[in-house]
């Protein structure tokens, strides 16, 4: 099965009860019928990643930040570039949406796995909000 462009390694990882519920919530995800992850997720990482991290999994689908308004939550207005770089190192993503991040002026910056990845994912999740915001003006 493939997901925009993701094909799965299913032989990477030997199926446990983790693998298989996480395996389920990402298929509800793509279906339309999930917009959060609630299976136990870890990565390592400094202790300002994970404080980045945290914070990413506080931004609701359908409403995109700006990384300036992530440094504003994180009450650090100068530490974007090392919110931007700690966006960058998260290995989960999807799971803890560093998606929903974008440039202060609307523009789509910074996605690992490609900005029309993060395009498809923004306005997957307006149309399952409703909202249909897929931009800071939108």
């Amino acid at each position: 099965m493939s997901y925009i462009g993701f094909t799965p390694d299913e032989t990477a990882v030997k199926s446990n009860n983790l693998t298989e519920n996480a395996k389920v919530q990402f298929a509800e995800y793509f279906k339309g019928k999930r917009l959060t992850f609630d299976f136990p997720i870890g990565q390592s990482g400094s202790d300002f990643r994970q404080l980045v991290w945290q914070e990413l999994l506080k931004i609701p689908a359908g409403r995109p930040i700006s990384y300036t308004e992530l440094s504003r939550r994180m009450n650090n207005p100068l530490a974007i570039r090392a919110i931007a770089a700690a966006n960058g190192k998260n290995n989960l993503m999807i799971v803890i949406p560093c998606h929903r991040v974008i440039g202060a002026n609307g523009d789509l910056v910074g996605y690992a796995g490609g900005l029309w990845r993060k395009k498809w994912l923004l306005e997957h999740e307006a149309k399952l909000t409703g909202i249909g915001q897929t931009s800071l003006f939108g």
